[in-house]
């Protein structure tokens, strides 16, 4: 699979890994299994004592932690802090809470003088998470914060172009006082998946990645019968109201289009503008996405990354030179950006019709596809005709009307006026191709355990 630390940047080629061995794959697994015996015996607050501590060195080495980010996949240093922070705040949400959402469930029987029925939610044993590369610290935080909280332990499989990162989180877990085999980073092959997932002391599997591997992973958590979860791509609608702020609305706009070089699951890929202000809408995001700094991730002044890898680059590019072929208009905006290291022009495309291949694509990186909707019916229909169901956003400035409006739209979150919050005390998740399942919050927490009835019964048995 080639696991390795290459500079976007730069294009270097920094450091190297080995894939693990079937024997120090197998070893992890036993090691994760044992150690889920003492864990899920472990008290909240252990539990919670070990979490705070992660946070806190997270906070305190932030600054090796931001670099690394930088480094593997040319984050801008600005955004890798933040990361680093929510990564913390996701700690603290289940240090405070994960005792309150697991407590039980006490049902409302029938008659309370026969019996008596709570629900228990008790931890299902060894998971296996497989991340992606676009978030590496955040999307580890988003699935142990909440697992190792219910009583779980964690096999890591992390993309392999983050290599160091998802080895510097393992030791961060050490460190933070996390027993051996509660987390183990695995740089694992794809045939080595197959294997975790087939051992029966391996109850299930949370991925976030593309569809591709999401249909992979999913049929072979499903052949060994083991539960999975799947956070996989977006085509996110930004759907642009008549009243609609515009300076404000623009503002957000470039921010939720280029941000993490466009390279987001819930980023606004698809921005719909009523006809009215759509011709304004335009000229006001040309301006914004020109005045983006494209340059080094480490200067604090650089507004706009490289993408992850230069096979990243091309396949953004490639699909920009598909959706032209196919009758779109693509305007490249801004000063040029550099010819060294995985940058892509930022684009943006119009005229993209229905029967254009683009027009159902996910693109990962700074392409903007803008539509003209005559009225709000059309951009709710323009918003609901994709395979994808991640996020959302409606701009307006009657908020009740941007309540009703989002209730329209079919996806997992929907945002009034913001392009997407990504926080630890909201829920993750969407629909169709998009996946299933939901991380982060009480859902997260309770994805992967068992909803175990226990029922007092206290009258004669009836035949």
């Amino acid at each position: 699979m080639g696991y390795a630390t290459t500079n976007p940047y730069t294009g270097e080629i920094v450091k190297t890994f080995p894939d693990a061995t079937d024997s120090y794959v197998a070893d992890a697994i036993t090691k994760a299994h044992h150690a889920f015996i003492d864990w899920r015996e472990t008290s909240f607050a252990t539990r919670a004592s070990i979490l705070q501590k992660a946070a806190d060195l997270l906070r305190e080495q932030k600054d090796e932690f931001a670099r690394l980010l930088t480094l593997e996949m040319g984050k801008l240093i600005g955004e890798a802090y933040a990361e680093i922070e929510l990564s913390a705040q996701i700690f603290e949400y289940y240090v405070h809470n994960a005792g309150r959402l697991l407590e039980p469930e006490i049902l409302p029987v029938a008659n309370p003088k026969e019996a008596s029925a709570a629900i228990y939610h008790e931890p299902l044993g060894v998971l296996l998470a497989i991340e992606p590369w676009n978030f590496p610290y955040y999307q580890i935080a988003r699935i142990i914060a909440p697992q190792l909280s219910a009583g779980n332990t964690i096999l890591l499989k992390h993309a392999s172009n983050v290599p160091q990162s998802a080895a510097r989180f393992d030791k961060l877990m050490k460190d933070a006082g996390l027993p051996e085999g509660g987390f183990t980073n695995l740089y694992a092959t794809r045939h080595q998946i197959e294997t975790i997932l087939n051992d029966p002391r391996v109850q299930g599997v949370a991925l976030t990645g593309s569809e591709g591997a999401g249909a992979v992973v999913a049929q072979q958590a499903a052949n060994a019968l083991k539960k999975s979860t799947l956070e996989l791509g977006g085509a996110d609608a930004f759907i642009v109201l008549a009243d609609a702020d515009l300076e404000k609305t623009v503002k957000w706009a470039v921010f939720g289009r280029h941000w993490n070089g466009g390279q987001v699951c819930v980023s606004s890929k698809r921005m719909i503008i009523v006809d009215s202000v759509y011709d304004e809408f335009l000229e006001r995001y040309k301006q914004g996405v020109a005045a983006l700094r494209v340059g080094d991730p480490l200067d604090k002044d650089t507004t706009l990354a490289p993408l992850s890898s230069q096979a990243a680059a091309d396949e953004v590019k490639e699909k920009i030179q598909l959706a032209i072929s196919h009758g779109a208009v693509a305007l490249e905006v801004g000063p040029q950006v550099p010819q060294q290291g995985a940058f892509v022009q930022p684009t943006i495309l119009t005229q993209v019709s229905p029967d254009n291949p683009a027009y159902h694509m996910e693109f990962f990186g700074p392409v903007s596809m803008l539509f003209r909707a005559k009225d709000e019916d059309e951009a709710v229909n323009i918003a609901n005709d994709s395979p994808f169901g991640l996020g959302g956003s409606v701009f307006t400035r009657d908020t009740k009307k941007g309540e009703e409006v989002a209730k329209r739209v079919s996806t997992g979150m929907v945002y009034i006026n913001h392009p997407t919050r990504v926080k630890a005390d909201l829920p993750f998740g969407g629909v169709r191709r998009s996946g299933y399942g939901r991380e982060l919050t009480g859902l997260g927490i309770k994805e992967f355990v068992n909803h175990k009835l226990i029922s007092v019964v206290d009258i004669d048995a009836e035949f």
